[in-house]
């Protein structure tokens, strides 16, 4: 299912549960169930080696007025630049996380943003020693997701959650997710309330 049909697809009983990552944020907590916690992720920046501009957090790019900033369209990270004060013509459509890392190779953007685990990667397979992450940004809220479940359907999320606290429990958990670069302690020291 495609990235925006996963609640409506859940809601109108195409299928039981939604394990996709999606965050859980009030919007979504309005229209689903979620499980205890599954994975956890902080927002980071990709800049150049050395962070020439020093940026630590969204509102450090606010501050540089000559500064620009690369993010998802219509993504967190756009959302939270903005929010920041980052000038709508400083914040940068940014179509997918190769063209994101190009275009600050080619210093068309002074940061990239996406969260550490997306940056990560990207910078794995950039595999270019001129580029430097900068994680967490500072100010930037720490998003979990959770297995979704339509509303009216809590036996089954509490079913799930048993078993899911069975694996956290016994080491599997970490097992399974640590070799994708997902933190188990992250998702395991929180909760969805």
């Amino acid at each position: 299912s495609e990235y925006g049909a996963m609640i409506p697809g859940l809601q109108a009983g195409r299928f039981d549960v939604v394990t996709a990552g999606l965050f859980m944020k009030p919007e979504r907590c309005a229209a689903v169930v979620y499980s205890e916690p599954v994975l956890c992720d902080a927002e980071a920046m990709l800049v150049k080696k050395g962070n020439p501009k020093g940026f630590k957090s969204y509102e450090d790019v606010a501050k540089d007025t000559t500064a620009t900033i690369g993010a998802p369209g219509g993504g967190t990270e756009e959302k939270l630049a903005l929010n920041a004060g980052v000038p709508r013509d400083r914040v940068i459509v940014v179509p997918d996380g190769q063209s994101g890392v190009k275009m600050l190779q080619d210093g068309r953007i002074d940061a990239y943003s996406l969260p550490v685990l997306s940056i990560n990667d990207l910078v794995k397979k950039a595999n270019d020693p001129n580029l430097e992450v900068i994680a967490p940004v500072q100010g930037a809220p720490v998003y979990c997701d959770g297995a979704a479940f339509k509303k009216g359907d809590e036996a089954l999320r509490d079913a799930f959650d048993v078993e899911l606290a069975k694996m956290k429990k016994s080491g599997e958990f970490a097992k399974i997710i640590e070799p994708y670069g997902f933190s188990a302690a992250a998702a395991m020291s929180t909760s969805r309330d």
